[in-house]
């Protein structure tokens, strides 16, 4: 048996509650995954796991051992990182979960400099902007704008986007252009409504001028989870959209999309990065967290900075 295996077999067991999921992430059988605990706990002569039919629960013993287990991990990938030569290139998978438009928009463009500057990373993106379980499906890192609703996790605040409302040329010649946020309340006007994988629906956005605040809600005929969509329901005129300016910009400077009420300001969207609390801050996740701040900065209107 190797200890090393067995330990980072057992973690994952504890961490997905599952031999089945545990195996997935690990990209091992189930099987292994099992004579790999069952061989820790007749080394220990203690009880781990309680297994049932339906869960995987883990005991008393099991749930001292997997704190110390994480410990020892992370101080193995410290030993290892602290050479100067795996210091310099980290080294493995990395699995992150990033929103539709940052990905395709902002983070992949500057990929391939990320790429060349550590060859012996592998980066396993998943590009949604739907809820991640990130310890059921070891993902290490999610980027994701707004707050993060999950307290346990681990943020870091990257900065806070500038947003704007727009329109396509073909909504505003239908419609009529706006001149003030309420007049989007009247019954020719619709809005794109975001729909947010935690809340449901985005909150109202509220638009400012001086001391004057008008909460936007509007009439809407779609609902989309997803960035892109998003963003091509305005492109073909289905309404009124609240974008992050890295995401109007070429579409405003090439025409297609028309940028609303001069004057008024929305609140700015934060962005995070976060991590479960109990995933150690590798070399390889350290060296992506440094790189999307520095892109985010440069590719990205912020109005602030975390």
């Amino acid at each position: 048996m190797d200890r090393i295996d067995a330990m980072q077999a057992f973690a994952r067991v504890a961490e997905t509650g599952s031999f089945t999921k545990a195996a997935d992430t690990l990209r091992i059988s189930k099987t292994r995954v099992t004579q790999l605990v069952q061989q820790l706990e007749a080394r220990l002569r203690v009880k781990l796991l309680n297994r049932t039919t339906r869960k995987v629960v883990v005991t008393a013993d099991g749930a001292a051992y997997y704190e110390r287990v994480l410990r020892l991990l992370a101080d193995l990938d410290d030993a290892e990182t602290s050479l100067s030569g795996a210091a310099a290139a980290p080294r493995g998978r990395l699995r992150v979960d990033v929103p539709s438009s940052l990905a395709r928009l902002i983070l992949i463009p500057a990929l391939p400099a990320f790429c060349e500057r550590y060859p012996e990373l592998q980066l396993d993106l998943g590009v949604s902007d739907r809820r991640v379980d990130l310890i059921g499906e070891n993902v290490d890192c999610v980027i994701r704008g707004g707050p993060i609703a999950d307290p346990s996790l681990v943020a870091r605040h990257i900065g806070d986007l500038a947003l704007g409302a727009y329109a396509s040329p073909a909504y505003l010649q239908r419609a009529g252009v706006p001149a003030h946020p309420r007049e989007l309340d009247d019954a020719r006007h619709r809005i794109v409504r975001f729909q947010w994988p935690r809340a449901g629906q985005a909150p109202a956005q509220t638009l400012q001028s001086g001391d004057e605040q008008v909460p936007l809600q509007g009439r809407y005929v779609l609902a989309v989870d997803d960035g892109n969509a998003y963003l091509a329901a305005g492109l073909a005129g289905l309404g009124v959209l609240w974008l992050p300016e890295y995401m109007a910009r070429a579409r405003a400077e090439r025409g297609e999309l028309v940028r609303l009420f001069d004057g008024w300001r929305l609140p700015p969207m934060p962005l995070y990065l976060a991590y479960p609390p109990n995933r150690h801050v590798s070399a390889k996740l350290r060296v992506f967290i440094d790189w999307v701040v520095e892109v985010v900065g440069r590719e990205a209107p912020v109005v602030g900075r975390g």
